[in-house]
């Protein structure tokens, strides 16, 4: 019996040992007490709004605002996607993308569709008939559409200025 389970043990792949102490991503800290954290922040919770706010209603009758949760999704993902970069230290590891560059047109596209987003949405308001859940919703939204809007400004205004001292550097 002892020479059935030797013999066994022997013709089984041996397990692979994982390291699980050390991880190959850094975890910024400090990321979401910068400037440019904590405006990521704000755009992923006013962005997330934006279109709960407008999916929660029936929107699908006005292609406006299809138009609006398609660019609020769009750039909410996109967001977050550049955020987890940022705070897990992989902009560090990949040297060969241009970061600041990439926040750059991420930020300043992000800003020019959610103007055109935030003016959709506040005129589509309109077509709601006042104190009816559409109407409440569609405001907040073209609110908070704004304030993403701005939120993207200034992360653009911060990404410009990163941008151009790399470009000095260089």
């Amino acid at each position: 019996m002892e020479r059935d389970a030797v013999a066994l043990a022997r013709r089984s792949p041996p397990v692979p040992e994982y390291n699980t102490s050390t991880s190959t991503l850094a975890f910024d800290q400090h990321l979401t007490t910068t400037p440019k954290g904590i405006l990521f922040l704000a755009e992923i919770v006013c962005g997330m709004l934006v279109w709960i706010l407008v999916g929660g209603t029936e929107y699908f009758h006005l292609s406006a605002l299809c138009w609006v949760m398609f660019v609020s999704i769009l750039c909410w993902v996109l967001t977050i996607c550049l955020f987890i970069i940022y705070l897990t230290g992989a902009h560090n590891r990949l040297q060969q993308v241009p970061w600041t560059t990439l926040s750059l047109c991420l930020n300043s596209s992000a800003t020019a569709l959610y103007l055109v987003t935030a003016i959709v949405d506040a005129v589509s308001v309109n077509q709601a008939i006042r104190g009816r859940h559409n109407y409440n919703c569609w405001a907040a939204s073209a609110f908070f559409a704004f304030l993403t809007t701005l939120c993207y400004a200034g992360s653009s205004c911060l990404s410009y200025r990163d941008w151009k001292t790399t470009e000095e550097q260089q």
